[in-house]
């Protein structure tokens, strides 16, 4: 089953509001469990039965063109979702949950043109699977602030690129590294972890395995059941303290408080 091709405006179980330009990811072509095997798009996708690694374009309706929403068939697509934006109860709206905006670049920036009229912060989250053309980086601007999806579990070459993408971003927006963190058993990935949080504007996340996942059964990480919510989840956690609950009590909300300068060092322990 293809996604449809209408943006919708969508609040997830953590109390985050997701604007996705783009559903699903052209790296789970040749990899179904998306990254390291596990990932939850990806798996949503599958219970679902969606072809997650076929991307789709999300669009407002054309001017022309009504929505039924609220009752309502004479409200415009476009207005309605900023509307919807402006009166959210939080600061910020996310693109990048259910695939990755670097996948179209172009109209994923045109649509946080069409947006920003609503006045709350854009955080794009993105591993750059599609590098953003020059040609294209004048649409950015403090309102936006792009998370690069980073981990010690990517190759050498994927780090290298997307650290590259982190700092050439800096001029332009607000650039934040969203490192995904794991409770490494391997000295080699805990000293790149360890580099990756040596960064500024650095946000924590945490990676949740499935128990069979290679990882955890060749050894390299270990997992345990934390609440994630309302219930409990198995997961690889560098400490105890990074956080894992709602988003409204979340500090630094995907770096819209981040600051430069912001670091996580072995002295802090992450606990932020």
């Amino acid at each position: 089953m293809i996604y449809k091709s209408i943006i919708t405006l969508n609040r997830n179980a953590r109390g985050c509001y997701i604007l996705d330009t783009v559903k699903g990811c052209s790296y789970a072509r040749l990899n179904p469990g998306g990254c390291y095997g596990d990932c939850y798009a990806a798996n949503i996708a599958k219970r679902y039965g969606f072809d997650f690694g076929n991307p789709v374009k999300r669009y407002f309706i054309e001017d022309d063109q009504q929505l039924y929403f609220n009752g309502y068939n004479d409200i415009k697509h476009e207005a309605s979702i900023i509307k919807q934006i402006k009166n959210i109860d939080m600061p910020f709206v996310r693109i990048g949950e259910m695939g990755d905006p670097s996948e179209y670049w172009e109209h994923t920036l045109d649509v946080c043109k069409n947006i920003s009229i609503a006045g709350k912060k854009i955080v794009i989250i993105t591993k750059h699977l599609k590098t953003l053309p020059n040609v294209l980086l004048h649409k950015l601007n403090n309102q936006i602030i792009i998370n690069t999806s980073i981990s010690a579990l990517d190759s050498k070459q994927q780090i290298k690129h997307r650290l590259k993408q982190y700092n050439r971003l800096k001029p332009y927006c607000k650039s934040v590294l969203r490192v995904v963190t794991c409770d490494f058993k391997i000295d080699h990935f805990n000293k790149i972890q360890m580099e990756l949080l040596d960064n500024e504007n650095v946000l924590e996340t945490i990676f949740r395995p499935n128990p069979k996942n290679d990882l955890v059964i060749d050894g390299v990480i270990g997992i345990e059941k934390r609440m994630f919510l309302k219930s409990e989840v198995w997961a690889s956690s560098r400490i105890k303290g990074v956080f894992f609950g709602y988003c409204k009590d979340c500090k630094e909300m995907c770096g819209v408080n981040t600051n430069s300068g912001d670091t996580i060092t072995p002295e802090n322990k992450g606990y932020r």
